[in-house]
């Protein structure tokens, strides 16, 4: 397809893309209930097969969209890209690990702090605290990265001069990644692995496992640069993961990690716009 093919070799491509998605998801949930029936610690898929799945599932949805070309290309094509991968995502986990009973959505975090745990507004509290002082190690990591490299990754979301363009990469980076990225990766893979092997393995493979999903699409004008830019952004992510992981085996729900996920995504966005709102005045 990328040689040039036609809309043929596109549809075989797409097509053999949903065969794959839903082979894998087949083969997590005959993986689910065979766990089950060996009485394992967790009884559901392995959560790196759940993503392969949901790898395979997301790109057939991006095409289909992309195809139908209703997405503008900038922040509404991020926000669309990010909202197929909360979607599918959400979705396959629904399907291989809640509907047979390998996880609840409360047993992964999905609910409110419980009587003497807290409150919500103690976890948010919690979530903001650590914001600040992950982004600051994080930003002194990627200089150190960036400065041995020579070479800077791409921004995640694309840079946006309008209010329009400024609240749909808020709303993408601030809100929807930070909702599903936490159910995922903290709630159930987090939780898979805990059950599995104990905290703290899940913890640390748990953060190896954010960091290495947030390098796979990274490109580069040679694989030598592709390369260096994934070691740069493995580099800066891997304490994020840890620190996320962290507060969500502290806390016991979603609510804190979700809120430092979207603080440490707001502070650098409203930054950036801050600056170009001074520098166009």
């Amino acid at each position: 397809m990328t040689g040039g093919g036609g809309p043929g070799a596109r549809l075989a491509f797409v097509l053999g893309l949903a065969v794959l998605g839903l082979g894998l998801t087949a083969g997590a949930g005959a993986q689910a209930l065979q766990r089950r029936a060996d009485g394992a610690a967790y009884a559901g898929p392995a959560p790196v097969l759940v993503f392969a799945a949901v790898i395979a599932l997301t790109l057939v949805v991006e095409f289909a969209v992309g195809a139908l070309g209703v997405v503008p290309a900038g922040p509404p094509e991020v926000l669309a890209a990010v909202l197929a991968s909360a979607g599918v995502s959400l979705g396959v986990v629904a399907l291989v690990v809640v509907s047979p009973g390998a996880l609840s959505w409360r047993a992964m975090g999905l609910r409110l702090p419980g009587p003497g745990a807290g409150s919500v507004v103690a976890d948010v509290a919690w979530g903001i605290a650590f914001a600040v002082p992950t982004l600051f190690g994080a930003g002194l990591l990627a200089a150190a990265a960036v400065a041995l490299l020579g070479v800077t990754p791409e921004p995640p979301v694309p840079p946006a001069g309008d209010p329009a363009g400024i609240a749909v990469n808020l709303l993408a980076a601030v809100v929807v990644a930070p909702l599903w990225e936490e159910a995922f990766f903290r709630g159930f893979v987090t939780t898979a692995w805990a059950r599995a092997a104990g905290p703290q393995a899940a913890l640390w493979r748990g953060a190896v496992f954010f960091a290495l999903v947030h390098v796979l699409t990274l490109s580069g004008s040679d694989f030598g640069m592709a390369l260096r830019a994934a070691v740069v952004a493995f580099v800066v992510r891997l304490p994020v993961g840890l620190v996320l992981g962290w507060v969500f085996l502290r806390r016991g729900t979603l609510v804190a990690p979700i809120a430092l996920h979207a603080a440490y995504n707001a502070i650098p966005l409203l930054l950036v716009a801050l600056g170009a709102g001074a520098a166009a005045t």
